[in-house]
């Protein structure tokens, strides 16, 4: 698995963020849906990655820097057919790890409280997130739970 920077515009990674921004729609109502279209993902404080197996990709995740010392995780997503991999884990391991390298001492997420979001909340505690109050433009939600990490 190569796991690179990507500037969001292969056909596959279009579909990829789509295919996730629906999911959302799926699991929560709209005002509770934080992920971010293909323009946001652009901005300059946030890194996109994408992970391949030689032409197909696996996988997603993206890193938004909330102010020099805090990072926040978005866009985890794995392509349905690659789910089951370890690829979420790799790419979370990656962000991590990019986080560290930029001097972050904070690693925060916002993922669904519902079921559908249990796999990505156990992944994220085995990690050793832990829950937190909202964070950085987030409000108290219902459909939300909030996590961080120490670096």
């Amino acid at each position: 698995m190569e796991i690179k920077i990507d500037n969001l515009t292969k056909h596959e990674v279009i579909s990829l963020i789509n295919e996730h921004l629906h999911g959302m729609t799926l699991h929560s109502p709209p005002e509770s849906i934080h992920a971010l279209g293909l323009e946001k993902l652009k901005k300059p404080e946030i890194t996109f990655w994408t992970a391949w197996d030689g032409e197909r990709l696996m996988g997603c995740g993206a890193l938004k820097e909330l102010d020099p010392q805090h990072g926040e995780l978005k866009s985890m997503r794995t392509a349905t057919t690659h789910l089951r991999k370890g690829v979420a884990q790799r790419i979370l391991e990656h962000i991590i790890k990019e986080a560290q390298l930029r001097g972050y001492t904070r690693l925060s997420l916002e993922t669904g409280s519902m079921e559908a979001f249990t796999p990505a909340r156990k992944l994220y505690e085995k990690y050793g997130f832990h829950y937190c109050p909202p964070f950085g433009d987030y409000a108290e939600d219902p459909n939300s739970v909030f996590m961080t990490k120490t670096l």
